[in-house]
This record gives structure tokens, C-alpha cells and sequence, in this order.
């Protein structure tokens, strides 16, 4: 078995062993708000090892959000993020967690304190993403039994991730080191659960799973700004369906 093999199988081992770990709460369910079982805690954490990549979503209108969405699932993604930088972001998640229910996740990215997360959570979203390392954040989910994945930079903010109770740790920006840079870090700290985000594309998402990555998170090559801007859903569609047989070919 290869090196890259050996990281992948243990990375993603950690996403499915991370609910039987101190990454969840036992808390009794009338001591806080929002609080959801480890039952759910575990069906995220699964979704996320079978299914491998997220459709990361931010359009600069209302109108465009749905519609890109949607051709990311048409295109094949099961697991979708609204970032709070789009207009009416919790509007839409909550309209595609009504109409995808139990077959396509739909979480809630650019979340930047424990109010963004509320009202999120409210809002239906089924895991929350930040962009940077915020302990604050990542305690109140893991309190809750919420999946955080908060963005990080470095080794250590990984582990600092891991260690406040993120099971998986989002690498953003993912473009400085590539694939080698995952494989690299998956290797020495085997525990981490590494979603590259930002320098994925549609040729090498494949690449970063190879070489360690739990999953991986797609954006503007998977949402181009210019196809958005002239309303060319269809090439989104094609997008997500190029990504996605990539992504499949690795498996999970």
C-alpha cells in the first residue's frame, strides 16, 4: 500500500471514528439550545466520508444563488454550503433544505461568531463553516453536536482546530502547497481530517484526495463568475458533473 493510500484510508477513518471521540457533547438534552444528538452529529461526519466534496456557493445577487445551486446538483454534488456573503443566504439555504431534505446536506460557510451560527443552525443548516480558526465557534458546535470545519492555514492551526473539537479542518486557501502540501501534513498528523478549499478545480480535486484529503470543497472553478454573470447554468451543471466522476473515480 502506498503512502498516499495509507493517509487517505486514515483521514477519512478519522471523519467516520471522530463521533466516538470527545468531538461530540453528551450534555443533557434541556441544558442548551440547539443542541442536536450524536446520531446527527455522526450522519454529517458520514456524509462528508462518502461523499468527498462540497459545492462552495457566494454570488454577488440573490437571484443568481438558487439557480447555481441547483446546477451544482443537477451536475451531481450531495453536499452544498451558502456562504453568508451571498444576499439572502439563509432565505435559500433554508428553501433547498426544505426541498433536498435527507438527500442533499446543506450547510452554512462564512459564519464568523456564535450569532452568524444560530442563526444558521435556524435557519436549517446541517453543519457550519468558517473561514478562519475561531475557538469560539468551534466549542459552541462541538457543545451542540454541530460539525464545524473552520478554515485554517497551517499545521498548527489544524490541530488547534482538532483540538478545540473540529472534526474536520478546512485548508484555506488550499492553493499554496497542492496536493503534495496535503499528503505532507495528512502523513505526520494522521488524526487530522483535511478539506482542502480554494485551489481546487475541476482536474485535481481527484489529486487531493489521492494524496490525503478527507474531502475537498469547490468555488469559483466549480461556480465560474463569468458563467454565473451571463446565466450560463448549463456549464455549472457540466462543471459539477466533471468534478463529481473525478471525485467518484477516488471513491470514498
Amino acid at each position: 500500500t502506498s503512502t498516499s493510500t495509507m493517509a487517505l484510508r486514515l483521514a477519512n477513518s478519522s471523519i467516520r471514528k471522530a463521533a466516538s471521540t470527545r468531538l461530540f457533547s453528551t450534555a443533557a438534552a434541556d441544558s442548551l439550545d440547539r443542541l442536536h444528538s450524536v446520531e446527527d452529529f455522526e450522519r454529517v461526519l458520514n456524509k462528508f466520508a462518502e461523499i468527498r466534496a462540497c459545492a462552495v456557493l457566494r454570488t454577488a445577487t440573490s437571484e443568481a444563488c438558487p439557480k447555481a445551486m441547483q446546477a451544482a446538483i443537477d451536475g451531481g454534488f450531495k453536499i452544498c454550503e451558502f456562504t453568508l456573503t451571498t444576499p439572502d443566504c439563509l432565505t435559500h439555504l433554508a428553501d433547498f433544505r426544505a426541498k433536498y431534505d435527507g438527500d442533499v446536506m446543506i450547510g452554512c460557510g462564512t459564519i464568523m461568531n456564535t450569532k452568524d451560527a444560530e442563526d444558521a443552525i435556524d435557519a436549517g443548516s446541517e453543519f457550519i463553516i468558517t473561514p478562519v480558526m475561531l475557538p469560539d465557534v468551534i466549542e459552541w458546535c462541538k457543545e451542540r453536536n454541530i460539525v464545524c470545519v473552520p478554515g485554517c492555514q497551517t499545521p498548527t492551526e489544524l490541530t488547534m482546530a482538532y483540538r478545540h473539537g473540529a472534526p474536520l479542518q478546512k485548508l484555506f486557501p488550499g492553493v499554496a502547497g497542492g496536493p503534495g502540501w496535503v499528503k505532507a501534513v495528512s502523513s505526520a498528523l494522521p488524526f487530522l481530517s483535511i478539506n482542502p478549499t480554494s485551489g481546487v478545480d475541476l482536474d485535481n480535486a481527484g489529486e487531493y484526495l489521492k494524496n490525503g484529503a478527507a474531502s475537498v470543497g469547490l468555488v469559483a472553478p466549480l461556480f465560474d463568475p463569468a458563467a454565473i454573470a451571463s446565466g450560463n447554468f448549463d456549464q455549472i451543471a457540466q462543471n459539477a458533473e466533471k468534478v463529481m466522476a473525478n471525485v467518484r473515480e477516488v471513491g470514498p
